[in-house]
């Protein structure tokens, strides 16, 4: 009988430490899928943040670095520098790329840094509490909004790939979603066209990934997939916002 789908080879047999029903897992494993298909384990460097991904460099057989808080497109910026043939993926989530490394991210798009960041957005800063986020969703209840979020005094949900696409001129932005077999299939595109556009040197790239975080939300795997689903993505719409050559 013929292997139609296995375990990438990029990866260690370190067991994946995320909650279950979270989609990082899944983002980790399209980024592993499409490092192996386009041969690329001997030159990919991956900066993680201070997140729920902090330990993910024990998951692959790749070059990796931890940066501090929000830090990772300053890192990973200084690597794309130092080995410009290198893939430099930059992965957060939204608490440390949304709002502590908001500037980085900025800075590192503005000036068209050969980087490729992936942007988890789960409307919560996952590890460090849950407390709110930048993304965190009107009237949504966290650590440090029990009442729910009162955009009143807090400003809205900021919408990032948005941000980066109308008020700079990276080469590819776009939002994908971990929902459906669908969205996943789709997503993987985004990923690979932005490393794409990394590696053909035509500027910043970036993906942002919709994906629940059932431990923070309070809820389980099921009712958070369909929070996302119902509430949660009709905000965040998906789909490429920038694309390649336009």
């Amino acid at each position: 009988m013929s292997i139609v789908y296995k375990r990438p080879e990029v990866f260690t047999d370190e067991y994946m430490k995320y909650c279950g029903g979270c989609g990082h897992g899944i983002i980790n494993r399209l980024i592993g899928e499409i490092i192996e298909e386009e041969k690329l384990t001997e030159k990919t460097v991956i900066i993680w943040p201070i997140g729920c991904s902090v330990y993910a460099d024990k998951y692959y057989k790749v070059d990796s670095i931890c940066a501090l808080h929000g830090r990772a497109p300053a890192m990973g910026t200084g690597v794309k520098r130092s080995c410009p043939d290198d893939l430099v993926i930059v992965y957060q989530g939204d608490g440390d790329m949304g709002a502590i490394g908001l500037a980085e991210s900025i800075h590192a798009a503005n000036r068209g840094e050969l980087i490729t960041g992936i942007f988890i957005n789960n409307t919560v800063y996952g590890m460090t509490g849950g407390q709110m986020a930048w993304t965190t969703m009107p009237g949504q209840k966290t650590a440090t909004s029990p009442k729910g979020r009162d955009c009143a005094t807090t400003g809205i949900p900021i919408k990032v790939p948005e941000l980066i696409a109308y008020s700079f001129t990276p080469a590819y932005i776009a939002r994908g979603a971990v929902t459906t077999p669908a969205e996943i299939n789709r997503l993987k595109g985004y990923i690979k066209n932005a490393i794409e556009a990394q590696l053909n040197g035509e500027g910043y790239s970036m993906v942002e990934v919709m994906c629940s975080c059932p431990t923070n939300w309070n809820l389980s795997p099921i009712d958070a997939k369909k929070r996302l689903v119902d509430e949660v993505i009709p905000y965040y719409s998906l789909g490429e916002i920038k694309k390649r050559g336009e």
